[in-house]
């Protein structure tokens, strides 16, 4: 189809998880809310579900991405950023143009075509269906000590 995947985020230890629900308990560190969330108080990121103390990314079966066009060599246009809270991040959003909400579908069949299903808070975010350890939180390291 002349796409690739872009991986935004992968599997994130459990312990960075837990670094995050910290930040977003902390409601005075709002350092970040002009580009994450401008349209939402920090206190209704837990309850609108843009934030939970466990995550698919712990369990290594969730993955963040989007699709790269080939031919122009850039990320396709989804109609919104990465990791922003609100609604226009939601899949079925449409206040977007025709082309942007396509790229969203494209992007959700063909994941969904290959075992993952959709978050319906995130366009970009998916899991495994069939996840080998839906049960487990890993925190092992992914840094270059971890190599050693």
């Amino acid at each position: 189809m002349g796409y690739r995947l872009k991986i935004y985020d992968a599997y994130r230890p459990q312990k960075a998880v837990a670094h995050f629900v910290r930040w977003a308990q902390d409601e005075d560190d709002v350092r970040m809310k002009d580009y994450f969330y401008p349209e939402l108080e920090k206190g209704v990121l837990f309850p609108q579900n843009y934030i939970a103390e466990y995550s698919g990314h712990s369990r290594g079966s969730t993955v963040d991405l989007t699709l790269f066009d080939m031919k122009i060599e850039k990320e396709v246009d989804m109609g919104g950023t990465f990791d922003y809270f609100g609604r226009l991040s939601h899949p079925d959003y449409t206040d977007i143009t025709k082309e942007q909400y396509d790229n969203r579908m494209l992007l959700r069949q063909v994941m969904m075509d290959h075992g993952f299903k959709p978050y319906n808070e995130e366009w970009w975010h998916f899991t495994l269906e069939d996840e080998p350890y839906p049960d487990t939180y890993f925190t092992f390291p992914v840094n270059s000590d971890a190599l050693n």
